[in-house]
């Protein structure tokens, strides 16, 4: 009596669960109408492993989410003793190009050493593209990075061009994707400790928290207060009014301490910048409010 009260329970258990899932997809489909593109969603509970996915396995243009995997690759140079955070840089005027540079507006003539770490806060909280590329050259390149995500069985993202490159032509962005369930995947294993040690870990938890870009996107509608470790990508649009990505994926943390891992990708929209700004802030607040509840 006892076990079929108890399977009982456990099959009205899943049966909800897979009702409010079923819910919540709905409601991010509604959400995602506006974007008149593709939007991308992936959720995964940290703690709990519960999942959502969203054409989850889409490649969406990626633009500066990019620099979220090469800051694990520069951090697994620190941890295998090749580089240090305190250890310099030289950096001259042509390593300066007319990206988007927080960097290159504080040093325009170069000639500065700057240490990796500040260099990583400039590519992660700033998403600062010349601070990225960069970093990509003390690596050795994009193949560095692609080599690392193999090894770590990540297959479903692609790092095939620099921020430069994509300056360079219009095309070469496409180059550069990933499928939402698989950046997820991947901050799951960060988050987890499988990629770095705890003081890289914590090092990139921190700076992905300072991210000053996208305040309008995951952390739009969120409560104020709530802690967002994130990497935001955003691309330019063209005369067709075309916008190729607006993005933002990262770690929330809930008010009962727990995580949620989410990637929203909207790609290849002719929506405004606004409304694709919101769609991202309404996915995540359905998603916070839907771990909330339970």
């Amino acid at each position: 009596m006892l076990k079929n009260c108890i399977a009982s329970i456990l099959l009205l258990f899943v049966i909800f669960t897979a009702k409010a899932q079923d819910q919540l997809k709905q409601q991010i489909a509604q959400i995602a109408k506006p974007a008149k593109g593709i939007v991308g969603v992936s959720v995964l509970g940290l703690e709990d492993r519960d999942t959502l996915t969203y054409n989850g396995n889409a490649r969406m243009v990626m633009q500066s989410v990019m620099k979220f995997p090469i800051a694990i690759a520069v951090l697994h140079q620190v941890d295998m003793g090749k580089l240090k955070l305190e250890q310099t840089i030289h950096i001259t005027k042509n390593d300066l190009p007319e990206n988007y540079s927080p960097l290159r507006d504080k040093y325009p003539a170069g000639g500065v050493n700057v240490s990796i770490s500040d260099l990583l806060g400039y590519m992660v909280s700033l998403s600062d593209n010349d601070a990225c590329d960069i970093l990509l050259k003390k690596l050795g390149g994009t193949k560095a990075v692609m080599d690392y995500l193999h090894k770590l069985g990540i297959k479903g993202i692609a790092v095939n061009a620099s921020e430069s490159e994509m300056a360079a032509g219009w095309e070469v962005q496409y180059t550069n994707w990933c499928k939402p369930n698989e950046i997820v995947n991947l901050i799951d294993m960060f988050y987890q400790g499988k990629t770095l040690n705890k003081n890289s870990t914590d090092f990139l938890m921190k700076i992905m928290t300072e991210t000053s870009t996208g305040p309008k996107q995951i952390k739009g509608l969120l409560p104020v207060g709530t802690v967002v470790a994130h990497k935001t990508g955003k691309s330019g649009t063209n005369k067709a009014g075309l916008s190729p990505a607006t993005n933002d994926v990262g770690i929330i943390t809930l008010p009962n301490g727990k995580h949620l891992a989410i990637a929203v990708f909207v790609c290849n929209t002719t929506a405004d910048l606004s409304t694709r700004e919101e769609v991202i802030a309404k996915v995540a607040k359905a998603v916070y409010d839907n771990a909330v509840k339970k």
